[in-house]
């Protein structure tokens, strides 16, 4: 059986899994943060989708690579505070709720995270 394309000339991405189980994992955990870590998470990432864009239009429109490039530090940067503030959230919430009920599992998680963030 083949399946349509729904955009011609475009390539479909198929996402690859390592692991079923890490998957599954994934979606059975939630994280219980208050709304105004979320407001400010979600206005924060709105922004840098704006940001995004913005650089989309101006490699379109041909602006000169060194302004393109400092739009492009702004977006890092502003993604690095989101991280920062959701690594609290998360270590304040998430990881503290499952360290109390018993789960030290979560340290291996969270010192992975931190390793990548560190790269």
């Amino acid at each position: 059986m083949t399946s349509s394309n729904p955009v011609p000339g475009k390539k479909i991405k198929t996402l690859k899994v390592k692991s079923t189980e890490k998957l599954h994992a994934c979606h059975e955990r939630k994280a219980e943060h208050p709304d105004k870590i979320k407001k400010d998470l979600t206005g924060r990432l709105n922004k840098i989708e704006g940001q995004i864009r913005g650089i989309t239009r101006m490699v379109e429109e041909n602006v000169y690579c060194d302004d393109v490039l400092h739009q492009i530090f702004s977006v890092e940067s502003a993604l690095s505070g989101v991280k920062k503030n959701l690594l609290e959230a998360h270590v304040k919430s998430c990881v503290l709720d499952q360290i109390k009920k018993g789960d030290d599992n979560v340290i291996d998680e969270l010192m992975n995270t931190i390793r990548k963030m560190m790269k």
